[in-house]
């Protein structure tokens, strides 16, 4: 894989992968994205020569962006929905205009800028099933996850301590012996050198399905 365009081809051909979109895409939130793990992970099983099939998803991190309707209570009614279609994944479902105020952030704007606040630019992927296939929406673009790199993203730059911690405690690189860690105590190289304010958005819509 060497760009967006191939992530969005690679998942449209993993059928755990697609279906997860399906549903979300049937019983989710409308415009709803699946981020973080869900493909960060099967990206680098991939790369590592792992069976992407071999472990089953875990949380599957729902993002949508709501600002009129803050109310925990939606995302849990859209939870049960998922878990009713497929019980045995462990959807999680949370509306990105109400999530800066645990973070300790200013609102965030949308989708995009939401992701741009998560640890690592490698984490800051999301996919979701559009009309013309598969769409992928990536703040600081696909280059780290592709070279399996874990670096914070800028508003995570001054605290490499909360990237060591997830690190170890998710067994990243147990399980990915080609992980490289940047920023992570030595001086930051920023990806791009752009801020969390000016990043660029990259959503596509590729990867069409064959109806014949």
């Amino acid at each position: 894989m060497h760009c967006a365009a191939d992530i969005a081809d690679f998942i449209m051909h993993n059928p755990r992968m697609t279906r997860c979109l399906a549903v979300l895409a049937t019983h989710g939130p409308a415009g709803a994205w699946i981020g973080a793990g869900f493909v960060r992970n099967a990206i680098w099983d991939h790369l590592s020569g792992q069976n992407t099939e071999a472990l089953p998803p875990a949380d599957l991190d729902v993002v949508f962006h709501e600002p009129f309707n803050l109310a925990a209570e939606q995302d849990a009614v859209f939870e049960a929905a998922l878990r009713t279609t497929e019980p045995y994944l462990q959807w999680s479902v949370r509306n990105q205009a109400r999530m800066h105020e645990r973070n300790g952030h200013r609102p965030y704007r949308d989708i995009a800028d939401a992701l741009a606040h998560w640890p690592e630019t490698a984490t800051a992927i999301a996919a979701r099933l559009g009309p013309n296939g598969v769409e992928i929406l990536a703040p600081f673009g696909v280059d780290d996850v592709l070279a399996m790199i874990l670096r914070p993203t800028p508003a995570y730059r001054t605290k490499p301590e909360v990237l060591r911690a997830r690190l170890e405690t998710k067994g990243w690189h147990k399980r990915w012996a080609g992980l490289r860690m940047i920023g992570l105590g030595d001086p930051v190289c920023p990806p791009h050198a752009q801020s969390a304010e000016a990043v660029p958005i990259l959503a596509l819509e590729i990867g069409k399905q064959d109806n014949s």
